[in-house]
This record gives C-alpha cells, sequence and structure tokens, in this order.
C-alpha cells in the first residue's frame, strides 16, 4: 500500500526546501524514486523531484507540461532517462473543515478520473512523448482533498480553501514509453475514419477532451486529419503511425 511506501522511503535524503509540495506530491515522489534512489537532486542546473537506482530522473507533475516544465524535462533527457509521473486522480474524497480544524463533513466527488486524463496536460506539450529518453507512467490513484472553510478560496467553492491532497490509494502505473504506446487511444481500424464525436461515444469521455485527444496524437503522426463531417475534422490512422521523430527546437 501507498502508506508502506512512504514509510520505508520517508528518511532518504533531501537537503532541498519541499515545504509547499502536497502530500500526494511527495508520496508519488518516493514511491517512484524508489530503493536506493535519492529525493530533490541537483542536476544540469535543476533540481528534479527524484533520481531512481537507475539514474532516471522522476518528475512528479499535476499540472499542465507546457512551458518551463516541457523545456527542463527535453534538457534533462539529453542527458539521461526521465520519467513524468502524472497522478490521475481515479477516487477523490472531499474532507472539509473549519478554521479550527473541526471536520465538517467528508463525501466522495462525483468526477472520475481515467487514463484519457493525460491529455489535460499533453494539450500544451503534445510533442513530449517524441523527445527520445523520456517516458510518461500515468499513476492511478485515490486522493483526500482537504479543504478549509475560511473564507478565502475561489468563488466557485464559495470561499472554501483547498489545503492539501494526500494519497490514499496507487491502485496502478500505466507506462507510456514511445509514441507507438498512444496507439492504445485509437479504438478505430485502419481505414476506418472517425469524428471527435466518434471518439467520444466510443471511449465514453467528453467531445471536448476528445479533441484535446485528437489534437495531440495528430501532432504525435498517430492520426492524420482527412477532412470535415459538418463543422468537425475527421481522422483516421496513419499507416505508419508512432513513427514520428523528435525535433529539438532551435536554440533563442
Amino acid at each position: 500500500m501507498p502508506s508502506a511506501f512512504f514509510l520505508l522511503f520517508l528518511f532518504m535524503p533531501s537537503s532541498i526546501s519541499t515545504q509547499n509540495e502536497s502530500s500526494l506530491h511527495r508520496e508519488l515522489k518516493l514511491i517512484y524514486t524508489g530503493r536506493g534512489g535519492q529525493t530533490e537532486v541537483e542536476t544540469a542546473g535543476f533540481v528534479v523531484d527524484g533520481v531512481n537506482a537507475d539514474g532516471a530522473c522522476i518528475e512528479v507533475q499535476g499540472r499542465n507540461f507546457g512551458g518551463a516544465f516541457m523545456g527542463k524535462v527535453a534538457k534533462l533527457a539529453a542527458l539521461g532517462n526521465v520519467k513524468v509521473v502524472y497522478p490521475v486522480i481515479i477516487a477523490k474524497y472531499l474532507e472539509v473543515f473549519d478554521e479550527e480544524g473541526t471536520q465538517q463533513y467528508r463525501r466522495k466527488s462525483g468526477r472520475r478520473g481515467s487514463v484519457w486524463d493525460v491529455f489535460f496536460p499533453l494539450i500544451y506539450a503534445p510533442e513530449m512523448p517524441l523527445v527520445p529518453g523520456l517516458e510518461i507512467e500515468l499513476a492511478l490513484v485515490d486522493v483526500a482533498e482537504r479543504r478549509v472553510r475560511d473564507g478565502k478560496g475561489s468563488w466557485r467553492r464559495r470561499g472554501v480553501s483547498i489545503r492539501d491532497r494526500k494519497l490514499l490509494a496507487l491502485h496502478e502505473s500505466v507506462t507510456l514509453k514511445r509514441p507507438a504506446d498512444y496507439l492504445r487511444f485509437v479504438p478505430f481500424a485502419k481505414n476506418l475514419e472517425f469524428t471527435s464525436g466518434d471518439l467520444a461515444a466510443q471511449a465514453g469521455i467528453r467531445v471536448e477532451l476528445a479533441r484535446k485527444t485528437l489534437y495531440v496524437l495528430a501532432r504525435l503522426g498517430i492520426v492524420e486529419k482527412t477532412g470535415r463531417k459538418g463543422n468537425r475534422l475527421v481522422y483516421r490512422l496513419r499507416v505508419s503511425s508512432g513513427t514520428k521523430k523528435w525535433k529539438k527546437p532551435p536554440k533563442q
């Protein structure tokens, strides 16, 4: 269980302050760094979440993959293997407290995550899977989210602040090592044309997420556009799916 992992790795050496990281981030970092690894390591001008016993850099990232993060992992991958761990929240339990620390209630959120959620952060760095030496690990987890009624949070939550997320269970990991691994996200035969609506219906996801998925898959060379059907783009599997190579961006 994750709590056992946490106890095993609690005393891993670390010299970098981690005051602002969530409990979920910390526990996943410890789990994926593993025995014989080290957390919060300075390398190549960056601080990475961990380096495992095989020398691979571990980065836990629950937000988008674009911008500075993409630049960081691409540079690290040029020096050695990099594993980006993305937590997919399968079940979330909301624990709401008052400002004195008394729990008011606990309930399960209605949203259930899936492996398709990886396309939310990938939309900001759609060619990340093409980077040699970089793999994305989907950690399918249950979490508890601690919230406090302090009047300082989002208006959408009526002023309730999110204070922390902690790991309750790690169900499994799904590894995406190379572009061809993303073929699992195209549930259609090679010669069959389809739209984002078709993908949404087949996969049981929202059309918005299906559009993001197809945009990323097109950038990876997994699918290609063939035309339009009404106001939706039409796609099909490319003959040479999964063979596109990473083109390193020019230096600024």
